[in-house]
């Protein structure tokens, strides 16, 4: 008898199973709701625990929203780091791929964090801008040390803006995607790797 209770006995989570737990839960949430219609209390709900514990690991729901989009932006900042030494050319390919292999694999967290530049709260907005920023750093550090591509950002000033452009291009290709655009992941990722470039080389 005691063994079977033991195996109804819910696992305890650490500090930081816990806190994925919630965060997934809140991605989830607020990406099929406006951040307003989103309330602590369903959060807790669906995560089986109390609004108290909930409020432990994040004070408010600002504090909360912000962590679900600071999680995804850590991870798209992975799938979009670059690889030293490697041709730009032939990194886009497979970052696009890795990059939307995330994006199906982690779709409720992808719309949420595009969701933040909507919200009405302007500290969850800046930091869904930093993070874009961030990623718009990234890619133009790529660019700028590759033997190809370095010229041309020494040499344009417009391709700081494109870069900007490109990745609001990707992020709308993505969420139409995400709805049921009828493309493989290929045709995805050949879209998106010819719009950078074409940019870069016109």
């Amino acid at each position: 008898m005691a063994a079977h209770q033991g195996e109804r006995t819910r696992r305890r989570l650490s500090t930081a199973e816990r806190r994925e737990q919630l965060l997934s839960v809140g991605a989830r949430l607020f990406s099929e709701h406006p951040y307003d219609d989103v309330w602590i209390e369903q959060v807790a709900e669906i995560a089986g625990v109390s609004r108290g514990l909930l409020y432990h690991y994040f004070p408010t729901k600002r504090d909360f929203f912000a962590a679900v989009v600071e999680r995804e932006s850590e991870r798209m900042l992975r799938m979009t780091a670059a690889e030293p030494g490697v041709p730009v050319r032939e990194q886009l390919s497979a970052g696009l791929d890795a990059y939307l292999e995330h994006v199906q694999a982690h779709a409720h967290g992808y719309r949420a964090f595009h969701r933040a530049d909507a919200a009405g709260d302007q500290a969850v907005r800046r930091v869904y801008r930093r993070a874009l920023a961030a990623q718009e750093r990234q890619i133009l550090a790529a660019l700028a040390a590759d033997p190809e591509f370095g010229p041309v950002v020494e040499r344009r000033p417009d391709v700081r803006l494109a870069v900007r452009g490109w990745l609001a291009f990707t992020t709308a290709v993505c969420l139409e995607w995400l709805r049921g655009a009828d493309l493989d992941r290929a045709q995805v990722r050949d879209l998106c790797a010819r719009a950078l470039l074409g940019v870069l080389t016109s």
